[in-house]
C-alpha cells in the first residue's frame, strides 16, 4: 500500500479518546494532527496518543490549518452534531487548497441532526470527490461479523435467511451537556443510539457480500419516552451536573430517555423481515449494554456484551472513587460486576478504523459510507415522525427532508 496514513482529529471528546486507543491495534496509520474548539481537551487527546505510541499529533488552532497540514492524508470528523455540517463544508472546501488531495474523510455517527442536514454533508463531500467512509463501530464489532458469518454460512445457506434482528443499546447517559440537549444533539437518545441499533439489524439481516442497498426500508413504527431524567429529583441532577458548561433543564426541554422502532424491510424476492431497536439512556446496570439477536427459520444468533470475558467482585470494604475502570458508563465500584478487556476492540472501533485506514490507503470506498449514514438517518427521523403522530411512516416519505424533531425544537414536553 505504500505510505502510512497521517490521520487528522477533528473534535476531542469522548468519542475522540475512544478512537485514539483503538489505534493500538491499527497498522499503517498514525494520528498526526488534532483540530478543537476546546484545546484543553485536545491538548488531553494528544498527550492520550502519544502515551499510546499512535502518534505525536500537533494541536491546530485553526480547521484549515487540520486540513492543509501536510502530514494529514485523511481527517476524522468526531465534532458535535450541531457543527458537522459547516465543519463538512469547511474541509472541502479548504481541501481544494491541499498540494495533495485527501484520501479520505470518515464522519462519526450520527451523520447529523435530521436528513437535511445530512444530505447537505453527503452533497458537500460526494460532491468533491472524496472518498469517504461513516463510523459506525457496531457494523464492525467483532461478535457481530463473526456471528454474522457463521448464521449466514451454516443457517441461512442450508434453511434460508434470518427474518426478524432485535438489537439494543443501554446505558445510564451520555458524558458531555450537548448530548442531552434536542437542539445541539437533534434529539434524544433515539438520534443519539438508535443509530447504532437500527444499522445494526439491518446489517445483520443482509447477506454477507452486499450492502445497505440489498434490503429496501418499507415501513417504520417509533415510540419514545422521558421515563427517568424528566423526573424532578433527576432533572435537578442534570441541571447542577453540567451547569458550568451549559443549561440543561429537563423541567422545562426534555430529551426522550427510551426509544423503540420497528423497521420493516423487503428483500428482492418480496420477502418481509423486520429490525427491532431499543435504546435508552435510562438503563441501570452494570455499564453499557449492547444486544443482538437474529431469528432465522431453524437458528438463532445472540450477543450480550455484559456476558462477556469475566466477572470482578469486591465486598462493601473496598471503596474508591467512582470511574469507569470496568466498563464504559459503569455504575458501581462494589459488588459482582462485568468486565471487558478491551472495550474499544469489543465495540468495533480497532475493526472500524483498521478497514477505513486500508480503504483509504487503498483508494476503494469503505463498506459504510456517508450515504449509508444518509439512509440511517432517514430511519431514525421516521422514528420520530411516527412517534409523533402515533402512525406507522411507509418509506420512502418526501416530508421528511424537511422533518426536525419536536424534541429537537423543543417543543416536546415529555408526553
Amino acid at each position: 500500500m505504500g505510505k502510512r496514513l497521517g490521520i487528522g482529529f477533528v473534535g476531542s471528546g469522548f468519542v475522540a479518546s475512544f478512537h485514539a486507543r483503538s489505534f493500538v491495534g491499527v497498522r499503517d496509520a498514525d494520528i498526526v494532527a488534532i483540530y478543537s474548539r476546546n484545546q484543553q481537551t485536545a491538548g488531553e487527546v494528544a498527550a492520550l496518543c502519544n502515551q499510546l505510541g499512535v502518534g505525536d499529533p500537533v494541536l491546530c488552532e485553526r480547521l484549515q490549518d487540520l486540513v492543509v497540514h501536510p502530514k494529514v492524508d485523511a481527517i476524522w470528523v468526531l465534532s458535535p452534531n450541531n457543527v458537522r455540517v459547516e465543519i463538512c463544508q469547511e474541509i472541502v472546501s479548504t481541501a481544494a487548497k491541499r498540494a495533495e488531495p485527501l484520501k479520505g474523510i470518515a464522519i462519526e455517527k450520527p451523520l447529523a441532526r435530521n436528513l437535511r442536514e445530512a444530505h447537505q454533508v453527503v452533497e458537500a463531500i460526494e460532491g468533491a470527490g472524496i472518498n469517504n467512509g461513516y463510523l459506525e463501530n457496531q457494523l464492525y464489532a467483532p461478535s457481530v461479523t463473526r456471528g454474522k458469518e457463521v448464521i449466514w454460512k451454516r443457517g441461512a445457506a442450508i434453511a434460508g435467511p434470518p427474518y426478524l434482528a432485535r438489537c439494543a443499546e443501554e446505558h445510564s447517559g451520555p458524558h458531555r451537556a450537548w448530548f442531552w440537549r434536542g437542539d445541539l444533539q437533534g434529539g434524544g437518545v433515539l438520534n443519539d443510539m438508535m443509530c447504532h441499533s437500527g444499522a445494526a439489524g439491518w446489517f445483520l439481516l443482509t447477506p454477507p457480500d452486499k450492502g445497505f442497498d440489498f434490503l429496501r426500508p418499507t415501513k417504520v413504527s417509533g415510540h419514545i419516552a422521558s421515563l427517568k431524567w424528566s423526573r424532578t429529583r433527576y432533572a435537578d441532577l442534570l441541571r447542577e451536573t453540567y451547569r458550568a458548561e451549559m443549561e440543561v433543564d429537563y423541567s422545562k426541554s426534555p430529551a426522550e430517555d427510551y426509544a423503540t422502532a420497528v423497521v420493516e424491510l423487503e428483500t428482492p424476492e418480496g420477502y418481509k423481515v423486520l429490525v427491532e431497536a431499543t435504546t435508552s439512556w435510562s438503563f441501570v446496570g452494570p455499564g453499557l449494554r449492547l444486544t443482538f439477536e437474529v431469528l432465522g427459520p431453524e437458528y438463532l444468533l445472540q450477543i450480550n456484551t455484559l456476558s462477556g470475558e469475566g466477572q470482578i467482585f469486591f465486598s462493601r470494604n473496598v471503596t474508591g472513587p467512582a470511574g469507569e475502570d470496568l466498563v464504559e458508563k459503569q455504575n458501581a465500584e462494589q459488588g459482582l460486576m462485568p468486565f471487558l478487556a478491551d472495550e474499544t476492540h469489543t465495540y468495533g472501533y480497532t475493526a472500524e478504523n483498521r478497514h477505513m485506514v486500508r480503504s483509504f490507503l487503498a483508494g476503494r470506498p469503505p463498506f459504510s459510507t456517508v450515504r449509508d449514514g444518509l439512509k440511517i438517518t432517514e430511519l431514525l427521523m421516521a422514528a420520530y415522525k411516527s412517534a409523533e403522530i402515533g402512525s406507522v411512516i411507509p418509506l420512502p416519505d418526501p416530508e421528511l427532508d424537511h422533518f426536525v424533531p419536536a424534541v429537537a425544537l423543543g417543543t416536546w414536553k415529555g408526553r
